[in-house]
């Protein structure tokens, strides 16, 4: 069965207190390389059948009204992953 995933991020113009914590962290292991993180979602839906424009259009509703709060989050990316080989259906 195909996996559809939907990723979601803090709005770029909002702070990530989460993400800021994890960027101290690494900073206090050595890591300055990195200089920020941001911390998101992501979810793994899978599907019963053909992933077709009709399951990705109910898929984005879900991510706009469920899977996401759009005051403060936007969804970054829908993509499906096909079933690996030789999985029954």
């Amino acid at each position: 069965m195909p996996t559809i995933v939907v990723e979601v991020m803090p709005k770029a113009e909002l702070l990530d207190p989460q993400g800021k914590a994890v960027a101290g962290a690494l900073g206090r292991l050595g890591k300055t390389r990195f200089t920020s993180v941001r911390l998101g979602k992501r979810f793994e839906i899978t599907v019963a059948g053909h992933v077709d424009d009709a399951v990705l259009a109910e898929i984005q509703d879900l991510a706009d009204t469920v899977l996401s709060n759009s005051v403060i989050e936007d969804v970054v990316g829908i993509h499906v992953l096909e079933a690996p080989a030789g999985e029954t259906h």
